[in-house]
């Protein structure tokens, strides 16, 4: 049974003083001191020069620790400020973005196409915040206003970023992620240590289904459709008359790989995010690609490892099963989550121009005249919708998904989080292998 995880976030004095000065923490020293740092407390390495037994016992992220890294990696931080000017749409505004809503991380036009899981000793849950609004106030959703980065923390404005995150945890099974210490499940390097007793493990996943069709959109407006490379045929609609550029289409094979590496850069850029700030934190942990993605998924087909629990689809035109999202939680624009093109173009053309969408001029945002501002953006004719349907239908009829030739979601980099054992880096290192804030963590978080 899904559940939504409302609690708040209740700080000791200790507490708030550690948040004063993690906001003091500064950048270059997050930078320049991060290093992934494995070894936790309650770790064992049993072989080898490093071999090491920790004697203490594993220790849980705090509440406040967890939603830190949980927000620093997923946070809202206000409205985005879109794309300003093409001269191909003016004096209309582009309408590239696919959400209002400013995160942590980059995404590429706007797109915003990215959502999260993340697991630990208390379960598995699902953590979304791509359309998630900012709080109303301003507080916990714009940096710029100094509640978070200047340090204020009398107000209440990181407490109050910290629980808005929290109030979107979304508990979807009452168990950690079950992963076999061994290969395929996890590459060798990593069977003794991912997914640790104690840690949290922080699963970034990418829509790539709904980021091609964000793509094939961009490309169509900007007068370009697509050619299909692969069987070596145009796709319908390429040559259209109302496009600037008819008869000169764009590769598929190289719009999905586009596709890729645009999410790609979602997924590692808030996963790195977490990362920095697990050194002003003094806490442990890494980024890594480690894991098996269909393992986690849903695709390992061992039914003793069912992972995420997302919906698989095979085809003999596919060498890999296909998840394709978690039904009623996480659903990509791609069968069987959507009927077919049409409605997947639909859906996507809603959550731009519907309510709470960037182009909808009832959608708040940082312009002084924000109505007029999200009113002007190009709308999405009837004709321009027949061809985007068009193309979209073409690759799901030829290949049987969303993209043809990549997967329907993607994952690249996971984030770790840990207690790190100090010992074990003062009995193999030489001084300087963890930060102060490492020493002095218990002292500072849990004293």
């Amino acid at each position: 049974m899904t559940t939504t995880d409302r609690r708040g976030l209740d700080l000791t004095d200790g507490e708030r003083r550690a948040l004063a000065d993690l906001a003091a923490f500064p950048l270059l020293g997050a930078i320049t001191g991060r290093r992934s740092r494995r070894f936790p407390v309650g770790g064992r390495i049993p072989a080898g020069e490093l071999a090491f037994t920790s004697v203490r016992p594993v220790q849980p992220l705090s509440e406040v620790e967890r939603a830190l890294v949980l927000s620093v990696v997923t946070g809202v931080t206000g409205r985005h400020f879109g794309i300003s000017h093409h001269p191909g749409y003016a004096p209309a505004l582009p309408n590239y973005s696919g959400s209002a809503t400013g995160r942590t991380f980059p995404s590429a036009a706007g797109f915003h196409t990215t959502e999260f899981f993340f697991t630990d000793d208390s379960g598995t849950y699902f953590l979304s915040s791509r359309d998630a609004a900012p709080a109303p106030s301003g507080r916990g959703g714009n940096i710029g206003d100094g509640n978070i980065g200047g340090g204020d923390i009398g107000d209440g404005g990181v407490e109050d970023w910290l629980a808005e995150t929290v109030g979107r945890y979304r508990k979807i099974s009452d168990h950690r992620i079950h992963l076999p210490r061994e290969e395929p499940y996890l590459e060798g390097h990593n069977t003794w240590i991912a997914n640790h007793p104690g840690s949290l493990l922080v699963i970034p996943i990418a829509d790539l289904a709904q980021h091609f069709i964000a793509n094939v959109a961009f490309f169509l407006q900007n007068g370009y459709g697509l050619y299909d490379d692969i069987h070596d045929r145009e796709i319908p609609g390429a040559s259209d008359p109302s496009l600037r550029h008819a008869g000169d289409p764009f590769p598929l094979s190289f719009v999905e790989q586009y596709t890729l590496a645009e999410a790609s850069a979602e997924l590692v850029t808030a996963a790195y995010n977490g990362h920095l700030v697990l050194g002003a934190l003094g806490l442990g942990g890494w980024t890594f690609d480690g894991i098996d993605r269909l393992s986690v998924l849903g695709a390992s087909g061992d039914p003793a490892v069912p992972g995420l629990g997302f919906e698989v689809q095979t085809d003999d035109r596919w060498s890999l099963p296909n998840p394709t999202g978690l039904p009623g939680v996480f659903e990509t624009l791609s069968r069987p989550h959507v009927a077919d093109a049409g409605e997947a173009v639909a859906r996507f053309t809603e959550r731009k121009f519907g309510p709470g969408g960037p182009f909808h001029p009832d959608t708040d945002g940082p312009w002084r005249d924000t109505p007029r501002v999200r009113a002007s953006a190009a709308p999405y004719d009837e004709r321009f919708t027949e061809l985007l349907t068009g193309q979209i239908a073409y690759v799901d009829d030829v290949f049987g998904k969303i993209p043809g030739t990549v997967p329907t979601v993607h994952i690249l980099n996971y984030l770790q989080a840990q207690h790190i054992d100090t010992d074990f880096y003062d009995h193999h290192f030489d001084p300087g292998a963890y930060l102060p804030t490492h020493r002095d963590h218990q002292d500072v978080w849990h004293s």
